[in-house]
């Protein structure tokens, strides 16, 4: 894979799960990485330290992804901590499930708040920041163009309004050579949907490979489309989900 030596890159919610895996990974490519956390201060730490551990800058800024003002800050404050900024990857996000006609507003706007308000408001940030060869990358989600189980629909909702707003900003910002992307990953053993938990058989039932992913699954696809091999590659979904979609 292509090296991402010298190049700057800020990941949203990674003290654990997908985000480790992608700052990680981006790490081990060349990158110095800035990390945002909302809650776990040790897990960033650790983050960090196996970002240092491997010859890289690393940091981490705390910052509520609901916070509008936070997160244009931890955007300005990655920028002054690293010397600038080539790759942004928007992986903060919450779950949240229940019928619709159930749904609190409170909790409606938890979802619109983290999983696309925060998504805007830190690529707008990143935006003046990115030169020839800039990377935005988004995390979605297998459910952003099929929405296969009930309970799911406003979550999916916010998911799939990363898909028009990943085709808009490619348009935008094509023409100074910056490229915009979404990853949908299908089942990820994470913290939020374990591979032990009450609905897993379900889900390895419904996926073709019969199995969850793993983070590195994810990280890997981030990190392809971060790199120079993928210059030619924007304003689209690059879905990981072991054929949940097919």
């Amino acid at each position: 894979m292509s090296d991402l030596s010298g190049k700057k890159a800020l990941v949203t919610g990674a003290s654990r799960g997908i985000g480790a895996a992608i700052a990680r990974h981006l790490a081990e490519m060349g990158a110095d990485v800035a990390i945002t956390y909302q809650n776990s201060a040790e897990k960033a730490a650790e983050v960090v330290r196996g970002i240092e551990a491997g010859g890289r800058c690393g940091f981490a800024i705390q910052a509520d992804s609901a916070d509008p003002a936070a997160v244009k800050r931890s955007v300005e404050e990655a920028v002054a901590q690293l010397g600038g900024l080539d790759i942004l990857v928007n992986n903060a996000g919450i779950a949240g499930y229940g019928l619709v006609e159930e749904m609190a507003l409170a909790d409606i706007d938890a979802l619109l708040n983290v999983n696309v308000r925060s998504v805007v408001l830190a690529s707008q940030a990143a935006i003046p920041h990115l030169g020839e060869g800039g990377r935005i990358v988004s995390i979605g989600s297998c459910l952003a163009e099929r929405v296969a189980i009930p309970g799911v629909t406003v979550y999916s909702m916010t998911k799939s309004a990363l898909l028009a707003f990943t085709r808009g900003l490619a348009r935008e910002l094509g023409p100074r050579g910056i490229t915009v992307n979404l990853v949908h990953p299908g089942a990820t053993d994470t913290d939020m949907n374990p591979a032990d938990g009450a609905n897993a058989d379900n889900l390895r039932a419904m996926t073709p490979l019969g199995r969850y992913g793993t983070p590195d699954d994810v990280a890997a696809a981030v990190a392809f489309l971060a790199s120079p091999a993928a210059r030619q590659i924007t304003g689209t979904g690059l879905v990981v989900d072991g054929g949940i979609n097919a």
